[in-house]
């Protein structure tokens, strides 16, 4: 992911349900923490996350379904909750969030392409 510096495991089995790391992303001149909490693994099938940073809640679920000839479905489905200044940025520019998402995932695409 672009901007990602560090990942500190804080508690549980790392990457089973439960679990939590510490995210910290750099954007510029600013830097940004996050905590991601394991809510499903059940791969290869899905894998299912909460990310949460100062005003910003995230839901995450990723589905890979087996498309045949080494070609697999990857699916994204996101859950924003947004509060205080943040929700005032949220309705000012609403497809910002969609946009990172998009650059996410084509970024994990092209990643997965070169394997």
């Amino acid at each position: 992911m672009e901007g990602l510096q560090s990942i500190e495991h804080l508690r549980g089995e790392p990457g089973a349900k439960g679990s939590t790391s510490k995210l910290i992303f750099k954007q510029g001149k600013r830097e940004m923490e996050m905590l991601e909490t394991v809510i499903s693994l059940n791969l290869p099938e899905e894998f299912i996350a909460s990310y949460e940073a100062r005003g910003i809640y995230n839901l995450a679920k990723t589905s890979f379904l087996p498309l045949g000839d080494h070609k697999t479905k990857y699916l994204s489905e996101q859950e924003f909750q947004l509060k205080g200044l943040i929700k005032v940025f949220g309705w000012i520019m609403p497809g910002a969030f969609k946009k990172q998402t998009e650059k996410y995932l084509q970024m994990f695409k092209e990643f997965a392409e070169e394997q």
